[in-house]
Parts: C-alpha cells; structure tokens; sequence
C-alpha cells in the first residue's frame, strides 16, 4: 500500500523525467538539486559585486548599490530562469547562472575598460543571446567550436582562471598598485605603526577566507566556496572589515532598484549613439563575438562534461538532449539581459550535483525553486564585503588553472598560441585580447611553419582565418577604451 501511495505522490514525475529509466529516485534528485545550488550559491554574492565594482572604482557609490541591489535581484531571477529551462525543456540535472569570466567580461573590459554603461552593456549580452539562439536553432554553433584549435580552446579556461585571480587579488587588496613595479604586495609591516589598517585588515580576511575554502575543499565539504565566505564576513566585523549597519532589511528597496535600473533597462539608444555609426556597429559586433566565443567555448565544455559525468551518452557517443539544452543555454543569455545580469550560461557547479546522483531534469527543477526563493536572503547580502568575496574569485581562479594541464605546451606550434591566450587575459585585463590574440598567433604560426607545411595549413579552418582576420581588423581600426 505505501509503494503504492508513493507511486501515486512521484508517478507524474517518474515519468516526465525518467528518473526510474535513468536509475535514480525521487530523493536523489532532490538531495542532488540542493547540493548543486549550495555549491553555486556563492555567484549570488559574487556576481552582484563584480558588476558593480566598476562604478564603485569610478567613484559612483549610489550607482554602484543601485546596480548591486538590481544585480541580485536579476541574477536569482536569470538563474531561476535558465535553470527551469534545463528542467522542463531539456530536463537535464544542469544548472544556469550567471558565469564567471562573463561576468568578468562584462564589467571590466566592457564598462570599465570601453566606457560603456551597465545598460549598454546589457544590450550586448542581449544581441549575443539573439545571436546564440539563430546559430543553435541552424546548427552553427557546433561549427564554431568545431572551428577553433584545441590548443586557444584549451587555453581559455586557465587563462580566465589567471584574469579573475588578479581580480581578486585587488579587491582584495592584497595587490597594489605600484608605479615602478606596475603592481606589488601591500606592506603588511604598516600594523606596527597603525597605518593602512583598513587595507592590511582587508588583505588578511581574504587570505584566511582563501585559506578556509581551501581546507573545505579539500575535506570535500559541500557548498565550500559559499561557507568560506560567510566565514570571512563574520572574522571581518571584529576587523572592523564587515560593517553591520549595512544590513537592509528593506527587501522592497531591492525590488527598487532592480525596477529603476536592471529589469529591461537596455540602453540600446545609447549603444549606437555614436557619431560615427560603421564604427559603433562594428564596435559592438566585436564585442558580441568575443563575449559570444567566450561563452561557446565554457558551455560546450561544461555540457560534454557534465553529460559524460553522468552517463547522458547515447550508444553513438552523441550527447543526450544536446540539442534542447544547448538552446536552454542560448534562451537564458537573452533572459539574463532582461532582468539585468551578465550572461547566464550552464555552470560547471552542476557536476557536484551529478556526483551527488543526479541526472534527469528533477534535479534542476529542485535548483531552480532554490534561486527563487533566495530573493528573500537579499537584505542579508549586502553586508558581504569585497575582502569576503575576493577570496571566491582566487579559488575559482585556482579551479580554472588546473585546465592548463590539457594545454600542449611539447609543441610550439600549440605552445605559443596557448601561451597567448593564457597571459593576454590578465595582463591586459580583458579575456577577449587572450582570445584573440590566441587565435591570431595560431594562424600565423601554422600558416608559416614551412614543410611539416601542408598538414599544418590544412589544420587551420577557414572559419578560423575569417574570425582571426576579424580581430586584426578590429585592433588595427578600432580605439581601445
């Protein structure tokens, strides 16, 4: 009788899911739904900081709460919304967020580092979902991976690690500026004289909040990245680091500005305000194309990955439901630019949920209830400071880096090219050089290798040439901001 009252309570979703077919239980999914959330829910925090910071460095306090209150807002809204996607129309155990990298992309190079505004700014991640859409709905997007050498698309994952660790390293303020050196360490022997105590505070919160992720992690305790920084917020008030009266329990102030200044706040009017129209086009069109290459590459392999992990391979070694969870993905960068965040794509978080059993669309449906309902935690947020989440984006930073050891480095060919991809990013702060310049360095080198000559030539796709040719012409015409 109780087998029988239990069919009855999951029998609607056994069978819409497959969870019996796919050798799993009820009880599984959700304890795998909870995991994948409790690993993913730093970004709430993270993301929020990150696409402020920028207003924050230019001097823009008010704009930058704005943006942060909105941002929050829109990122449980965009997460909730890629997340039931994968649920109920590709019912894969996958997780949507906003991504790391992209989010980088879009603060740093474009706001700060281009001037552009965050409105503007989320008109580009708008025009790259429209653009995801057309090509996953053509088949086009596989060609474009299937595009790209191995060794750029293997270098874009470290490389991304190396960007966002410096990042983190300088909200942190453990890296300085330094005008003979470029940059240095803050001098942590000012304690003695009570000089800089803010910053030496701040450097030392993040180190231990690294330090705590770390050991975590290493234990193998769920949700690592999210205790960590919560452990480092509280060890920050007696620091004086933490500050309680930020604490806004106004959830309807949030919901304010999320209304003033993310939801359908694209400034396409401002976009292409530009005196010189063929310029700000193809401005723009660039911008969509490195964010766009960014993201192909970091969904695509989180998706193979995942799908190996969990056994989502048909008996021709093709993906299951690749097609409906690459359109998913596509979906959700154009929902994420509605609600005011920076790319939503499919997360590489979801494998802890996979790991914990998950593997039909239950466990994301289960995921995405979560980032609903975390709307309510909002006022708890805003008392995170940066020295808290700085340590999240180093240890990102070290999750990302160990992808190097798939990078090729016996053959210079593939060395160089990596190489490039690799430094540009933090050196120059901005994750499309690295790309590009990836790219750029490749075609040169197996274009003009001479006599292992026509094997190498044929290695390189016209597609390739056509989107390396793309980015000289970009940096040869178009004023960096």
């Amino acid at each position: 009788m109780e087998d029988i009252l239990l069919e009855r309570k999951t029998g609607f979703a056994d069978r819409f899911f497959g969870i019996s077919q796919s050798h799993s239980s009820v009880k599984t999914e959700v304890l795998a739904g909870i995991t994948t959330f409790i690993t993913i829910a730093y970004i709430l925090i993270l993301n929020p900081q990150i696409l402020s910071d920028p207003y924050l460095i230019m001097g823009d306090a008010a704009m930058a709460q704005k943006i942060a209150n909105g941002v929050f807002i829109g990122t449980c809204i965009g997460a909730f919304i890629g997340t039931i996607l994968c649920a109920l129309y590709a019912r894969v155990p996958f997780a949507q967020a906003p991504g790391m990298g992209l989010n980088a992309f879009f603060a740093y190079t474009v706001v700060l580092g281009m001037g552009y505004t965050y409105g503007q700014a989320l008109v580009i991640v708008f025009i790259s979902g429209i653009f995801f859409i057309v090509i996953t709905a053509i088949g086009l997007r596989e060609a474009i991976i299937r595009s790209i050498p191995d060794a750029v698309k293997t270098a874009i994952t470290p490389g991304i690690g190396l960007f966002i660790t410096i990042i983190g390293l300088k909200n942190a303020g453990i890296v300085i500026s330094n005008p003979a050196t470029l940059v240095s360490l803050v001098d942590f022997s000012k304690w003695r004289s009570g000089a800089d105590m803010v910053l030496i505070n701040g450097a030392l919160v993040a180190l231990v909040g690294l330090v705590i992720m770390g050991i975590l992690h290493a234990r193998k305790v769920k949700g690592s990245i999210l205790l960590g920084i919560i452990a480092a917020t509280l060890i920050g008030i007696p620091l004086g680091i933490t500050h309680l009266s930020n604490l806004d329990m106004n959830l309807g102030v949030k919901f304010q500005d999320f209304a003033e200044v993310s939801f359908l706040k694209m400034d396409f009017a401002g976009l292409f305000a530009g005196t010189n129209f063929v310029e700000t086009l193809f401005t723009v069109t660039m911008l969509v194309i490195s964010s766009s290459l960014v993201n192909m590459f970091d969904s695509i392999g989180t998706l193979l990955g995942a799908a190996k992990q969990s056994g989502m391979i048909d008996e021709n070694g093709e993906v299951i439901r690749m097609k409906q969870a690459l359109m998913s993905d596509a979906v959700s960068t154009l929902a994420g630019a509605m609600v005011g965040t920076s790319t939503v794509t499919t997360v590489v978080e979801s494998s802890a949920g996979i790991a914990e059993g998950g593997r039909t669309g239950m466990t994301s449906l289960v995921t995405a209830l979560m980032f609903l309902g975390a709307i309510l935690f909002a006022p708890i947020v805003s008392i995170v400071p940066a020295a808290a989440t700085a340590p999240a984006l180093i240890f990102v930073g070290i999750l990302m880096l160990g992808n190097i050891r798939d990078v090729d480095f016996s053959d210079m060919s593939n060395a160089l090219p990596a190489f490039c991809t690799i430094v540009f990013m933090p050196f120059t702060y901005s994750i499309a050089n690295g790309v590009a310049f990836g790219l750029i360095t490749y075609c040169l080198i197996h274009q003009t290798v001479g006599n292992q000559s026509e094997c190498r030539r044929r290695e390189v796709k016209a597609l390739t040439l056509m989107i390396s040719f793309v980015f000289v012409v970009r940096y040869a015409f178009m004023t960096l901001g």
